[in-house]
């Protein structure tokens, strides 16, 4: 006789209805998203996956949300109210910009010493100090959204709120420091490719994953976990003097950062990265679906697109193998490599932009500044 079949508690339910939307979550974290988010989150965030919203943005709001949660219950030992009152968001800045110095003096001043063990005992706060301006900002961009989502109205835009941001931020200034401390350029690349001589699946994949990211512009992580095959098109050789054509390749980005998914934005790969693409592919069997896949211990390959975190672990990895500081590179150097190593050469902005995809300018020529300033004819004048 079948046994009866037991009533799910809300948080086993919580987790099955996350199950649904895990093609966009990181569903390694699937249980402690479940303890930590709402019938009501989950529900929103299921609402949000039906109405198109882009993978990397679910994914962002998703983890902010589950930091918010955290937080929530850290500081007040309860789920955050929708829509959050003033004073709670202004907790909310006072525990995360906050002047280190001042923090000498007052022990009372910023995060309470327990609310800090509190998430950093669940790996929500891993560096010391106040979070960064713009971390802070992003968050409670975030968490306005969710509460539009919801069809409630918030406190996001209070002067109070906006003030108390500007003081905080005025009081603890911080250097902006770039989302890689090092780039990822043509020399330190080629020492990370070294690491990848073998014909086993791992280098193989990663080979290929570290060249079509550098030369298709320096795509972001996201865009490299999410390529498909289906957005790959053989493109005519390259014909080359004195040697043979060139294979090419064309990759159509779809939805992106910057873009929509009606833009049909289209990069170019030619050459050795074509090759290695070519060759893990071959060696994984892959000709539909997820180009670049978990490999599992026994060297199985996985159906699944690899993680966008798991880019930068592979990155930091190849990084210790090649003799080099882990902790001055991740994968976000690859991206200002390409623009460090494309102003090294000589390579014209509008042309390095054409293949990296970059909207702005102003933020595109900032890699060429760093990479010629020094040596520039205005740092010389009295040489």
């Amino acid at each position: 006789m079948a046994k009866p079949k037991t009533s799910l508690t809300a948080v086993e339910r919580r987790a099955e209805e996350l199950d649904t939307i895990a093609a966009v979550l990181p569903i390694e974290r699937r249980d402690e998203l479940a303890e930590l988010l709402t019938d009501h989150d989950v529900e929103t965030l299921r609402h949000l996956v039906n109405q198109g919203m882009g993978d990397n943005t679910l994914r962002a709001l998703t983890s902010d949300l589950t930091y918010l949660e955290a937080w929530g219950l850290a500081a007040t030992g309860k789920s955050l109210p929708w829509p959050a009152p003033e004073a709670l968001l202004l907790k909310f800045v006072a525990h995360h910009l906050w002047d280190p110095q001042h923090r000498e003096t007052d022990p009372d001043h910023g995060m309470p010493a327990e609310v800090d063990q509190n998430l950093r005992s669940q790996g929500f706060l891993k560096s010391v100090g106040p979070h960064a301006p713009a971390t802070v900002r992003r968050r409670l961009a975030n968490w306005s959204t969710l509460t539009k989502w919801r069809g409630l109205d918030g406190a996001f835009a209070s002067p109070a709120l906006k003030s108390a941001i500007r003081l905080a931020i005025r009081a603890a200034p911080r250097q902006r420091l770039r989302k890689s401390a090092k780039a990822v350029t043509g020399d330190v690349l080629a020492k990370l490719l070294a690491t990848c001589a073998t014909d086993s699946l791992r280098d193989l994949r990663d080979r290929a994953m570290l060249m079509v990211a550098f030369a298709s512009g320096g795509r972001r992580r996201s865009e490299i976990a999410g390529l498909r095959c289906e957005q790959l098109t053989v493109e005519p050789p390259i014909e080359v003097p004195d040697g043979p054509p060139l294979p090419s390749l064309a990759i159509h980005l779809g939805r992106t950062k910057t873009t929509s998914g009606e833009q049909d934005d289209v990069v170019y790969l030619t050459g050795r990265p074509v090759e290695a693409l070519n060759a893990w592919m071959m060696a994984a069997k892959i000709d539909s679906g997820s180009v670049f896949r978990g490999i599992g211990r026994w060297g199985t390959v996985s159906r699944r697109a690899i993680d966008p975190q798991s880019i930068n672990a592979i990155l930091k990895q190849r990084v210790e193998l090649a003799g080099l500081e882990r902790g001055e590179f991740s994968a976000h150097g690859l991206r200002s490599g390409f623009l460090t190593e494309a102003a090294n050469l000589g390579i014209p902005l509008p042309e390095a932009m054409e293949q990296s995809r970059h909207r702005s300018v102003q933020q595109a020529s900032s890699y060429y500044n760093n990479a010629t300033r020094r040596s520039g004819k205005a740092a010389r004048l009295l040489s």
